[in-house]
């Protein structure tokens, strides 16, 4: 890390940024300051002996300690500013950068107190899309939750029964998405993740790529399963979809869903150092409408292929770089990105495949194991 004057104030379980800076889960709210080469966290009682433990990179501050000191200082209030400025005083800093994130009251305050902040953007830690060899590690181990969990679904799905009207049934039971949804995320738990609006989309509503589904599953239709957990241990996301059919699936789904497979494969060989973001979108764009696939606005409604290829994978589950059409990113050795093409037709369903792939100088490395396979 470059040898700059940093502040965040957040929590760790909900900022990546905090959490990519002092390695440990804090719920509520605290201090991070990086002045000149050297971190400190300023923590409440609570949390002290931990972080002496868990962050043995930064020096441990005491909260209560700094407030006692604002207090012989005689300052009139006593928070989060006036500890900061006491701090950045200490080692003779007067201005610091902080993330587009930071809280606009607590800038203001700080500001007058006479601290110069300026937005570092757009990435705080420029340093965070490369992911060293243990954040792969970590990364893997999330997807792995995934996989875990998207075995349990599909082992359900092949364990269902189809009864009247196509529906299907679970231990005698209705399955529905809701509940494919609970044996999935589940399974996730027991793999030490935590899944959160795992998508099991059946055939239509598969169309709305953020859908989450609702309602009774049904035989003979493609049903989107996408699980994106987080590692419990770590904070890191692992990401996949598979696209799935209970029986037959009918040709014309058959074949949307090689056409996908194929798309997917064109994505991740064009995955590599130096390939531009945007250019490897617009190449599996391109091969879809070669193959008949238009995209475009039918009725009201988007049809085709009409989101990105892919994105960065880390600490949050949509990160840099971005494969896309608005992407300005240059992939390097180190990036970690989705490969997710998908096509999207009212009246045939949804078809998505998502694998997770590290940039290596050699091409990609496709980080998923799962199989693919469209009927169960």
């Amino acid at each position: 890390m470059s040898a700059e004057n940093l502040l965040i104030v957040a929590d760790s379980e909900r900022d990546a940024n905090m959490l990519y800076a002092v390695g440990m889960f804090v719920p509520d709210p605290f201090i991070f300051l990086r002045l000149g080469d050297q971190s400190q966290i300023v923590l409440n009682d609570l949390e002290i002996d931990r972080g002496r433990k868990q962050a043995q990179h930064c020096q441990i501050v005491s909260l209560s300690r700094c407030l006692q000191q604002v207090r012989r200082n005689g300052a009139k209030a006593r928070g989060f500013a006036h500890v900061i400025r006491m701090l950045a005083r200490t080692h003779g800093v007067k201005k610091l950068l902080v993330p587009e994130t930071f809280p606009y009251g607590l800038a203001r305050e700080l500001r007058r107190l006479k601290l110069r902040l300026k937005v570092k953007s757009p990435q705080f830690f420029p340093e965070r899309e490369f992911k060293t060899a243990e954040e792969v590690k970590k990364i893997s181990a999330a997807l792995m939750m995934a996989e875990v969990g998207m075995a349990e679904g599909i082992q359900a799905l092949k364990n269902a029964k189809v009864g009247s009207g196509g529906k299907l049934y679970y231990h005698s039971v209705l399955l529905t998405s809701e509940k494919l949804r609970s044996v999935i995320d589940t399974a996730v738990i027991q793999a030490g993740g935590v899944a959160n609006h795992t998508i099991v989309a059946c055939g239509k509503q598969g169309c709305d790529p953020h859908e989450v589904g609702h309602g009774p599953l049904r035989a003979n239709q493609p049903i989107i399963l996408d699980i994106y957990p987080r590692s419990q241990k770590t904070g890191y996301f692992g990401d996949i979809t598979r696209t799935v059919v209970k029986g037959r699936a009918p040709e014309a789904v058959r074949k949307l869903y090689h056409t996908v497979r194929a798309a997917q494969d064109l994505g991740l060989a064009l995955v590599r150092d130096q390939a531009k973001g945007k250019e490897v979108h617009q190449a599996v764009q391109e091969f879809f409408t070669k193959q008949g696939y238009r995209t475009g606005r039918v009725r009201g409604r988007m049809e085709g292929f009409f989101h990105g290829t892919g994105h960065g994978l880390g600490l949050e589950i949509h990160e840099a770089p971005r494969l896309g059409v608005n992407s300005d990113s240059t992939l390097r050795p180190g990036h970690v990105v989705t490969v997710e093409p998908g096509l999207y037709y009212p009246p045939m369903g949804g078809v998505r495949l998502e694998d997770v792939a590290l940039v290596t100088t050699n091409g990609a490395r496709n980080l998923s194991k799962f199989e693919k396979v469209l009927e169960v």
